[in-house]
């Protein structure tokens, strides 16, 4: 049950959905997404399999998720390119 919150918070707070097709997140995206808005919320993340299960429920059909600005993107983002030296 707790985990369950915790995937709607997520999708909640870190995420948009439409129908357009364009540029949303890809799998690897998501999860990072999630990691890191988990370390921001001070969460600890559930395994991948139970994030997929739990996205395969709450997203429809034709349905593409973005990111919204928010404290995690920025930590995901941050954290998925190497540093400019």
């Amino acid at each position: 049950m707790m985990a369950q919150l915790q995937f709607d918070q997520f999708l909640e707070a870190a995420t948009y959905r439409d129908r357009e097709p364009g540029t949303h997140l890809d799998r690897d995206s998501l999860y990072g997404l999630y990691t890191s808005w988990c370390c921001v919320s001070g969460q600890e993340p559930e395994a991948e399999h139970a994030f997929w299960t739990a996205i395969r429920e709450r997203v429809g059909a034709g349905e593409h998720l973005h990111m919204k600005k928010c404290p995690a993107a920025a930590d995901y983002i941050l954290a998925s390119y190497p540093p400019v030296v």
